[in-house]
């Protein structure tokens, strides 16, 4: 099991009380990075990026039930040429998201291969979710998203449609993981487990249901 860093009865707790790594994964191009920004900055850039080359990280810390979580996210590239790369960050990884485009079959394809090497590499109990990127371009979309959710289902991970262009979903993501790893991270063996479906499906009720896909 991971042990997450915690931080309960010290100063420390009055900045941060929960350290979580967060790995963008999926093809290039899906939209990891421009993903990434709509949540650190909140805005989105439009052909500003090139293809990330290695890994970077951007540090962000969020507020659950007055405890402040401090998600180090790791933005890797999706070209099979740094995958030995990005393999060494797997291990110490508490989440991943993975993406594919929604216009894009090729990357929803790839999915499976993705999985594969996520098990292989990350811990037992890491927090895969699973996310259909671009959601905003639906006149171009080649994969329904139904068929995202029957993925999803096939191997238990959670799962959404999100817009680095529009925002929707995409702080969603990001606090849905941050909250499993954080009730992980105090829970009692005899209280009942964080269901993250149920979560994410009474978030999305709770804003308006106009802006989710």
């Amino acid at each position: 099991m991971h042990k997450f860093e915690l931080h309960l009865n010290s100063i420390f707790c009055v900045s941060v009380c929960v350290f979580l790594q967060t790995i963008l994964v999926g093809d290039s191009g899906v939209g990891k990075t421009s993903l990434l920004v709509q949540f650190d900055q909140g805005k989105f850039i439009p052909g500003s990026f090139s293809a990330t080359v290695g890994i970077g990280f951007t540090n962000k810390v969020v507020t659950l039930d007055e405890v402040k979580v401090k998600l180090q996210i790791w933005d890797t590239a999706g070209q099979e040429r740094f995958r030995s790369v990005t393999h060494a960050y797997y291990r110490d990884a508490h989440a991943l998201l993975l993406l594919y485009d929604i216009t894009n079959k090729s990357s929803f394809d790839n999915i499976r291969a993705w999985l594969t090497e996520i098990h292989e590499y990350t811990q037992s109990d890491v927090v895969i979710m699973l996310l259909g990127n671009k959601a905003d371009m639906s006149s171009e979309r080649a994969i329904r998203r139904e068929e995202g959710e029957r993925l999803a289902r096939e191997y238990s991970v959670p799962f959404m449609e999100t817009s680095a262009m529009t925002g929707v979903n995409v702080e969603l993501a990001f606090t849905a993981v941050a909250r499993e790893l954080q009730q992980r991270s105090v829970q009692q063996p005899s209280e009942p487990r964080f269901q993250i479906h149920e979560y994410i499906d009474a978030q999305k009720e709770k804003s308006s249901c106009c802006r989710v896909f």
